[in-house]
């Protein structure tokens, strides 16, 4: 539902190739009866599917459905969804948080609140075990997956000052998604480091929930993000300060812990070479998550490094990975994409 997007053409892509799906229908409010390799031109030669009407009636056929809509829209669509038995993931930001009153804070008063606690949070990572048995998932925000899943290892660590947490995102231009403004307008967007978002946005509240979660105490921390010049991908640079100095060792130990066994985490930290550190050209394309670390030897600081494909990992690679979940499938299937390089 509503796949004329960046992320619904990266969810075409990934579903026209797993191998478990049959792929019967795509709608488009804007754009019924017409042919979707139109608007997804690397899909010519892939498939002659248009896009279609949305009607309850056929997408309650269907066993699974994506909804890859505009914020606030699919919490008015979901409950009826829901009635029809079809699992359900969305991509939009209408499930993602449990408490009302902070989706009202930062997007508009939720129509349905009673479903927030319904919906599973949908980092395979973290919530494997409820994905298996949920019948609606929330995809993470892209910069929120990027910040969880560098943080969620070391949050309950005792020598983390929980009070004193920093993010700095940086983002390519596919992140502002289809809509054209003047600020996406390339001679405007080519070329910056242009800081947005640079206190409140929307993504903190996604990452304090889910490492209080993890602490069972108030994660407050800062968040800024950075528009620049790449046209996808994420890095985040999370910058932990420290209640006492600690060793490399100190620092590899939960993350193994947390990730050894993950399909798509991988750890970057290598003495040589171009990509000692992750890096978003080395993930484009994939569902790999890279997360690297530094010690700052000078004061009690842990720096973070989390790079993911904003569009994949950070949004169609992960709704794909909790629909492989919640339908019982190898999780990795249809996912164990190499990223491209050079790109």
């Amino acid at each position: 539902m509503g796949a004329s997007g960046y992320t619904g053409g990266d969810l075409i892509r990934l579903l026209l190739i797993h191998p478990e799906v049959d792929l019967t229908y795509i709608t488009s409010r804007q754009y019924q009866g017409k042919f979707i390799k139109l608007f997804h031109p690397n899909l010519r030669g892939i498939t002659d599917l248009k896009f279609e009407e949305f009607t309850l009636e056929k997408a309650g056929e269907c066993d699974v459905i994506f909804l890859a809509v505009p914020h606030k829209v699919t919490m008015n669509t979901v409950p009826d969804l829901l009635n029809t038995g079809i699992k359900i993931i969305d991509l939009s930001a209408d499930f993602r948080l449990k408490d009302p009153q902070i989706y009202e804070k930062y997007y508009c008063t939720h129509t349905h609140p009673e479903l927030l606690e319904k919906a599973v949070y949908g980092i395979p990572e973290l919530h494997r075990d409820a994905l298996k048995t949920t019948q609606l998932a929330a995809v993470p925000g892209c910069m929120a997956a990027s910040a969880i899943l560098g943080l969620a290892p070391i949050i309950n660590e005792s020598f983390v000052d929980l009070n004193h947490i920093v993010i700095d995102a940086k983002i390519g231009s596919s992140g502002g998604g289809k809509n054209f403004s003047f600020a996406s307008h390339h001679p405007e967007r080519e070329g910056v480091v242009r800081p947005y978002g640079a206190t409140e946005h929307r993504h903190i509240a996604e990452i304090e929930q889910e490492l209080s979660l993890i602490t069972k105490k108030e994660v407050k921390l800062g968040f800024s993000a950075h528009a620049v010049s790449m046209i996808r991908g994420i890095l985040s640079t999370i910058h932990v300060f420290l209640t006492t100095r600690v060793e490399d060792k100190d620092i590899w130990l939960p993350f193994r812990k947390c990730y050894n066994k993950e399909p798509f985490i991988r750890f970057i930290k290598q003495p040589t070479g171009n990509y000692r550190l992750p890096d978003p050209k080395a993930v484009i394309g994939s569902n790999f998550c890279d997360l690297g670390f530094v010690l700052d030897e000078e004061i009690p600081r842990l720096v973070i490094f989390s790079a993911l494909d904003n569009l994949i990992k950070g949004a169609a690679g992960t709704a794909v990975q909790c629909m492989n979940i919640m339908l019982g499938l190898d999780e990795a299937a249809g996912l164990k994409i190499p990223a491209l390089h050079p790109i």
